[in-house]
This record gives structure tokens, C-alpha cells and sequence, in this order.
């Protein structure tokens, strides 16, 4: 019998010290080390290899189309999900969908492929976390408070437990990345 491993379900997202994602205003123009000037990518190219879907709420999808990257899609190789209640029509390998996280990640799961990066926001996480459906925490720390603007993580019913299973720093910049504990 041949056994066939789920794809994982990964949140690869960047955050402040005190665990904003956005300012204020919704920018993320914060997301840099120590040094402004330093051209690392904090690990991002090794990690975008290891996905082949994204999952994203409108609002980030909408940030990334009229703000950041308003001329060229992003994640051109790479299936995306946009999570949203509004009627769109769907653009090539763009999805919008209002299917419940639990349907939409039980079908991608059982797909052959790799893993599946949950790219944000804040209301989808939440939603997400509340179900326990994120296998794999990977966060990227940036060297500064914002003290306001989109908190990544909500308050929960339940505690879960996690494992870190690796940690490095880059221009003061710390990535972590933590898996699922079970008792």
C-alpha cells in the first residue's frame, strides 16, 4: 500500500516585536532589518520553493494589487486562493471563494503538491487558528515595536501547543519556525 503524506499547511509571515503585521494605515513598509541598506531576503526564496499554493484574505490581495505590486502578479507560479465573500471573477491561477477554510484546505490537502502558504491577513489567520488547521508556523521577526496597527494573533478559546524547530538570525532580523505539539 502506497502512503500518500498530507501538503502542509504553513503560515510564512512577517511581523514586529510585539506581533503587528501592518501599521496604522495597513503598510508593511516597516519589514526590514537593522540595516536598511542590506539585500538579503530573509530566507524567502528558500521558502517559496517549498510551496506551490497560496491562501490569502482579500484585503492582502487587494494590498498587493493596487499597492505593492500594482503592474505584475506576484506569485505568477503558484496556485492562489483568495478568501473572500465578494463575487469575483476569477484571473488565471487566481481563485476567489467563499468556501469554508475547512473544505477548500481538506480538497488542496489531499492534492498532490507542495505546501500551502498562508500569506495573510489577520482575519483569515485568525480563522485558521481557530480551527487548528496551520501545521507550521513561520514567523520572520523584524527588529522593531510598532506599538499599533493589525495584530497578527487574536485572542483564542484554547491554547496550542508548539514546537520550535529551527531559529536563525539575519540583520537582526530573527526567523523561527515552530510546528504543532501534541500532548
Amino acid at each position: 500500500m502506497e502512503y500518500k503524506l498530507e501538503r502542509k499547511v504553513i503560515l510564512y509571515i512577517g511581523i514586529s516585536l510585539d506581533g503587528y503585521i501592518a501599521d496604522e494605515k495597513g503598510k508593511v513598509d516597516w519589514l526590514m532589518g537593522q540595516d536598511p541598506s542590506y539585500e538579503g531576503d530573509y530566507g524567502y526564496e528558500t521558502f517559496s520553493k517549498q510551496v506551490d499554493t497560496v491562501l490569502m484574505g482579500y484585503n492582502t490581495y487587494h494590498q498587493v494589487v493596487t499597492e505593492l505590486s500594482p503592474d505584475e502578479w506576484v506569485y505568477p507560479d503558484k496556485e492562489t486562493y483568495v478568501i473572500t465573500h465578494k463575487e469575483l471573477k476569477d484571473k488565471p491561477r487566481i481563485y476567489f471563494t467563499g468556501e469554508s477554510l475547512e473544505s477548500l484546505l481538506g480538497k488542496l490537502k489531499k492534492q498532490t503538491g507542495k505546501g500551502i502558504w498562508i500569506c495573510g491577513g489577520a482575519e483569515l489567520v485568525s480563522g485558521l487558528m481557530e480551527k487548528s488547521l496551520i501545521d507550521e508556523y513561520h514567523l520572520t521577526i523584524m527588529p522593531l515595536f510598532l506599538g499599533k496597527g493589525i495584530r497578527l494573533f487574536r485572542e483564542m478559546e484554547k491554547e496550542q501547543l508548539l514546537k520550535l524547530v529551527s531559529m536563525q538570525t539575519e540583520n537582526g532580523v530573527i526567523d523561527c519556525i515552530y510546528r504543532k505539539r501534541w500532548i
